[in-house]
């Protein structure tokens, strides 16, 4: 057995109070796997909150695999992206914020109360985004952002990707509702160009270079449309392979070309019109309202009360250390000159770990992922009491999306398991992934990582299915990763593990780049630099990724903070416990306990420690 399956992990850590802005239900420590008598009241106030916010986003209710028998008409449905949208979505929040901190907690079991507490922090962290004057909110999610439109937010993007990967077309029922939706389309892009428009009004206007991005990636939209493509071919398609009678691909192209095409013209000619009033100025700082606008995102993704400051000297002190484990594989390796960022780009130019850049190396690297899941998968009964089925597709990032995305992302599918979870990868060139770094980049986006993760939240309440919290999710999918090598996958693949060191570093150097970006001035060309000059990146990747930064506001720091204080978690477990300490039963109580804000998973934790002790 590898030694860091049984011994404890000792971490520098820098992680300050978790604040009060996260959830304020007090957990008592008691024995995980007791429950106390079923508290159907609150089961049914959750059932009701779930379907509340459900009514809001009608595509999630599809991605689950729920918009079935009473929610069969969301099917047909998009979300309003309206202004309107927005303050009727803030509305629902308040007053079912409110039925939950009226709920009396006593006699309700361990699991009851964390669901209560989980809805209560992330309503509450949400409804003060919706406070500030612009930007998009995303409730118990990722993707908070300043910027309704840009080269990674958007209906344009949001939409056509989740009619082709999500939305079913399995009979004619399906047909129907995907035109219903598609006739939706131009209304929820109308929705966010008045909103884009408005944030506009009070000088809120992107950095240039985003804007570029997402010009660019717009118009290749609209080509798209135009010459009846994705939208039109991916309805067309499947109902010719399922043999639905109908007359589906021009009855797509009538509502495309007649009411989409105009509506993305609208939103272009409105970004169009902001890029002669922007800046390069890449962070929020430049901004108006934007310092309390990023102290706000940065407690949305690390569900801390960490400021900008205390977050970036985070960065630097874990990155020193990160290159010190990182410096005697170099060496190893025959790497010897040089700083360890100097080293890891040698590494990168040597042609033993790259893929041919057309078709074949694309294929290549989807094989080479698949070969990965595989050697993960049988180590898994080693790290987990309970295993899911890890039901994941890997899939190419739609050609439209690529130039704006990272190099990958992750999440699970439905809740019935129809609709696989997906480890999204892009592939615009093969340039972005090495031999080195991919296995590492499975493991966190699919099994043991966010693919995984969400098949056990698809178990719990609908609500928890619905809710996520930034540092959770990522900090999970870093751990993941650390599993993978405290299994001994890259026991005799040493650069492999140099892959999933440099991955850490990476998250490390976000902590630094973002807080950069936003709060201490630095422009888009420093953020890049720090990741190649520090850390040895692929300038291709950075590019996209500081870019991403400075759309999705404090985002990137929740990866970091939540693995950290996973660890430090499973330190105080091992160290309480000793000899009673499992490995398995620690990532059970994290798992199994759902997304959850920081403080919730240190009480979740508390639990487990407690059950053991007697």
């Amino acid at each position: 057995m590898h030694d860091s399956l049984s011994t404890p992990v000792s971490r520098r850590q820098t992680l300050a109070a978790l604040g009060a802005g996260t959830a304020s239900l007090t957990l008592p420590a008691q024995a995980w796997a007791i429950h106390a008598p079923a508290a159907t009241d609150a089961e049914a106030l959750l059932t009701s909150v779930a379907d509340n916010l459900l009514a809001h986003s009608p595509e999630g209710a599809t991605s689950l695999g729920i918009d079935t028998g009473a929610r069969a008409a969301m099917r047909a449905k998009l979300g309003d992206r309206s202004a309107a949208g927005v303050r009727a979505l803030a509305d629902t929040l308040k007053a079912d914020v409110a039925r939950v901190r009226a709920v009396d907690t006593k006699g309700l079991d361990h699991k009851t109360r964390t669901s209560l507490a989980v809805v209560e922090s992330a309503y509450g962290v949400a409804l003060d985004g919706f406070a500030l004057p612009y930007g998009d909110v995303a409730v118990g999610g990722w993707r908070n952002t300043p910027y309704v439109v840009i080269q990674n937010v958007g209906a344009y993007l949001d939409v056509p990707k989740f009619l082709d990967s999500d939305h079913p077309v399995k009979n004619a029922a399906d047909a129907e509702a995907y035109l219903a939706r598609l006739n939706a389309y131009p209304g929820a892009l109308d929705g966010e160009t008045d909103r884009l428009k408005a944030a506009g009004g009070q000088g809120l206007i992107a950095p240039a270079f985003l804007i570029d991005k997402a010009v660019k990636q717009m118009e290749a939209s609209l080509a798209d449309a135009r010459n009846g493509g994705g939208l039109v071919d991916s309805l067309a398609k499947r109902a010719h392979e399922g043999k639905i009678a109908g007359n589906w691909g021009p009855r797509a192209d009538t509502i495309t070309h007649g009411a989409v095409v105009p509506a993305l013209e609208r939103q272009l000619t409105e970004l169009k019109a902001q890029r002669s009033k922007a800046t390069m100025d890449a962070g929020m700082w430049a901004r108006p309202g934007g310092d309390e606008w990023y102290a706000w995102a940065l407690r949305a993704s690390t569900t801390t009360r960490m400021t900008p400051e205390e977050v970036h000297q985070m960065g630097r002190s874990e990155l020193a250390e990160l290159h010190g484990r990182m410096d005697p594989i170099l060496k190893k390796l025959g790497y010897t000159q040089g700083s360890v960022g100097d080293r890891m780009n040698a590494l990168a130019k040597d042609p033993a770990y790259k893929f041919p850049d057309n078709d074949a190396g694309r294929a290549e690297i989807v094989a080479y992922i698949q070969t990965w899941l595989g050697k993960i998968r049988a180590q898994l009964p080693r790290a987990f009491r309970t295993l899911m089925k890890g039901n994941v597709e890997v899939k190419r990032l739609p050609l439209a999306e690529e130039p704006g995305a990272p190099a990958a992302y992750g999440g699970a599918g439905s809740i019935d398991g129809s609709v696989p979870g997906k480890f999204w990868i892009n592939l615009r060139t093969t340039d972005l992934h090495s031999k080195y770094s991919l296995p590492d980049l499975t493991m966190h986006e699919a099994i043991p990582g966010h693919a995984w993760q969400g098949e056990y939240a698809n178990q719990m309440p609908l609500i928890r299915s619905m809710l996520a919290f930034n540092a959770y999710s990522e900090g999970w999918g870093l751990y993941a990763e650390q599993l993978a090598d405290e299994l001994g996958l890259y026991d005799d693949f040493e650069v492999g593990r140099l892959g999933y060191l440099q991955s850490l570093a990476f998250r490390a150097c976000r902590l630094v780049v973002d807080t950069g970006l936003h709060a201490k001035r630095w422009t888009r060309e420093e953020g890049v630099r720090f990741f190649v000059e520090q850390n040895g990146s692929n300038p291709l990747e950075v590019a996209s990724e500081v870019d991403r930064y400075c759309s999705w506001a404090g985002q990137a720091c929740g990866y970091k903070v939540g693995h950290s204080e996973i660890n430090r978690q499973r330190g105080l477990a091992q160290t309480a416990l000793g000899a009673k300490y499992d490995l398995r039963d620690f990532n059970n109580v994290v798992v199994e306990g759902g997304n959850v804000p920081l403080d919730v998973l240190a009480k979740n934790v508390d639990a487990y420690v407690a059950s053991k002790k007697r």
